[in-house]
């Protein structure tokens, strides 16, 4: 029908109207808050460039974990800090590794907490990259770097990790990870793969929290090229066929076209990344009063939903948990 009669204004009229028709909701049991685990004791080190964010030692995860939870935030993301690197990355799969030792802590605290764990090298290796360098070259080496890979997923599934979720975007770790876990008796584990993980600009913030910047070089080698949308349904479809459980995009809100276009190629479950570049662009701007931090976010959230993420990792997470009980 012609204007007058059709008026989309109605329903937009009230609080109520709005709720009633609104299309995308957040909910804090979609969310997953990514912690940084270092070695010591009663450590409580800030992040400079992600205020609110912090280095945490075991003890004081756990702390944070039960926050986390009780304000209905249903599983977290560890990353581990060790206080010993070397070039093949031994403390990415020591038994008594940092996140190894932290899945046990809190696995104990809160049972009820899922808790997912970070499988990559960068943490753990001498030069920051995110598999085994070969010489002189500096060739980050796919093949060696697969065992490595696979050695440390099982030891996470071991500790009592509820997912393991590799970021390494080595060719074929998916498949690797599934073998070993089934073989090590870990058949039930699930994988939440990074399959369209991009070489962005947006990851600065996070490798001071994670102390990963890589020594030389880039990672261009094995992160997606920006540029490409169709490639990074060539990567979704690998993970699929390698079996993993969870795919995921990151960075989110630099890549909603890609989200969107995932979400149509898939019905498994979808992860999206709204990483330390994103958190840091809208607390900065918050605290120079040029934006008002609750609205955006929200906002920025809403997007990543709305585009087909039905999981967000996000530093925001206990925030929007916080502000969706009110």
């Amino acid at each position: 029908m012609a204007f007058p009669q059709q008026r989309l204004r109605r329903t937009r009229r009230t609080p109520g109207l709005r709720a009633l028709v609104r299309e995308t909701g957040l909910s804090p049991e979609g969310f997953v808050y990514p912690i940084f685990v270092a070695a010591g004791e009663d450590v409580r080190r800030p992040v400079d460039s992600m205020p609110g964010v912090y280095q945490l030692s075991i003890n004081n995860a756990v702390g944070e974990a039960k926050r986390v939870r009780a304000l209905g935030v249903p599983a977290v993301l560890l990353f581990g800090i060790p206080d010993h690197k070397d070039e093949t990355a031994s403390g990415a799969y020591d038994p008594e590794g940092i996140v190894q030792l932290a899945v046990r802590a809190i696995k104990d605290a809160v049972p009820e907490l899922i808790v997912i764990t970070d499988v990559c090298l960068c943490e753990y290796t001498s030069h920051g990259h995110c598999g085994v360098v070969e010489g002189e070259t500096g060739e980050v080496m796919n093949d060696v770097t697969l065992e490595l890979l696979a050695r440390t997923a099982a030891s996470h599934a071991e500790a009592g990790a509820d997912i393991v979720a590799p970021s390494d975007m080595m060719d074929g770790r998916i498949a690797a990870i599934r073998s070993e876990l089934d073989r090590e008796g870990f058949e039930n584990t699930p994988i939440m793969a990074y399959s369209a993980k991009y070489a962005s600009a947006f990851y600065g913030p996070f490798r001071e929290a994670a102390e990963s910047a890589p020594r030389f070089g880039d990672r261009r080698s094995y992160q997606m090229d920006p540029a490409n949308a169709r490639e990074a349904l060539r990567e979704v479809r690998l993970d699929i066929e390698e079996n993993a459980d969870i795919v995921m995009v990151k960075p989110a809100l630099p890549y909603l076209d890609i989200i969107h276009r995932v979400r149509q190629e898939t019905d498994l479950p979808l992860a999206a990344y709204n990483v330390s570049g994103e958190y840091a662009m809208i607390k900065a701007a918050a605290r120079q009063g040029w934006l008002d931090e609750r609205s955006v976010v929200l906002e920025a959230l809403t997007s990543i939903r709305r585009a087909g993420a039905d999981i967000i990792i996000s530093y925001f997470a206990p925030q929007v948990a916080e502000w969706l009980a009110e």
